[in-house]
């Protein structure tokens, strides 16, 4: 595959990472989930849907993120921020997957046997230590590589630097954001998501610029 085209998969990568980075908390169900409405929220498929869009999300920016070599190749942080981006989105998966289904089982269990106490087993889930360690080890990775994106876009070209402090701001703000409200949360995977797509459409159209691609315009009317 040529390079134009690898350049071209990564910023769709990184497009479809911010639609699903905003659709996480938008989707996700929230409730006291030490009552049966709790147990059913997470038992339902939107909690499987909404978590399945985040690991995915991670996935995708770390797919997305090598770009930077195309626009700063001199500059140290455009290598290390997708290493860093993969293995955060590494150390990051598997406590999503137990969040994803672990939990899910046992809402399904507890609302099965009308045992609600089982429910007390989220918590047991959540901050087994090892798991929560890998957690906050991998969004800490995140929130750095945001931080190495952004420096590198400012100093590399203008018309990138809204996308990169956007992202930047989302991942560093990936951790606080557990502790706010639903509302806070929705409006922390926007902010998140419009890094994702505005740094991959700046990038499509600088690439446009440079090596003659196909306007992003162009490019979506002949998928559709």
């Amino acid at each position: 595959m040529p390079r134009s085209a690898h350049s071209r998969a990564r910023l769709v990568a990184l497009a479809l990472a911010g639609v699903l980075f905003a659709a996480y908390p938008t989707v996700r169900p929230y409730s006291d989930e030490t009552t049966r409405s709790g147990a059913e929220a997470v038992a339902s498929s939107a909690w499987i849907a909404s978590h399945t869009f985040a690991m995915l999300a991670f996935v995708l920016i770390a797919v997305g993120l090598p770009v930077l070599g195309r626009w700063a190749p001199t500059d140290r942080g455009a290598g290390t921020a997708p290493l860093l981006a993969w293995l955060g989105a590494g150390l990051v998966l598997p406590y999503y997957g137990a969040e994803t289904f672990g939990l899910h089982a046992i809402a399904r269990q507890a609302i099965a046997t009308g045992d609600l106490e089982l429910l007390r087993l989220f918590d047991t889930v959540r901050y087994q230590p090892v798991a929560l360690a890998f957690f906050g080890v991998g969004l800490v990775l995140l929130a750095v590589a945001g931080v190495l994106v952004a420096r590198c876009l400012w100093r590399a070209a203008a018309a990138l630097r809204w996308g990169g402090l956007l992202l930047a701001a989302g991942l560093v703000g990936f951790l606080p954001q557990f502790f706010l409200p639903a509302p806070l949360r929705i409006a922390h995977g926007i902010v998140l998501a419009l890094g994702c797509v505005v740094l991959a459409v700046s990038g499509w159209r600088r690439a446009d610029q440079v090596t003659g691609w196909p306007p992003v315009t162009a490019s979506i009317s002949a998928v559709m």
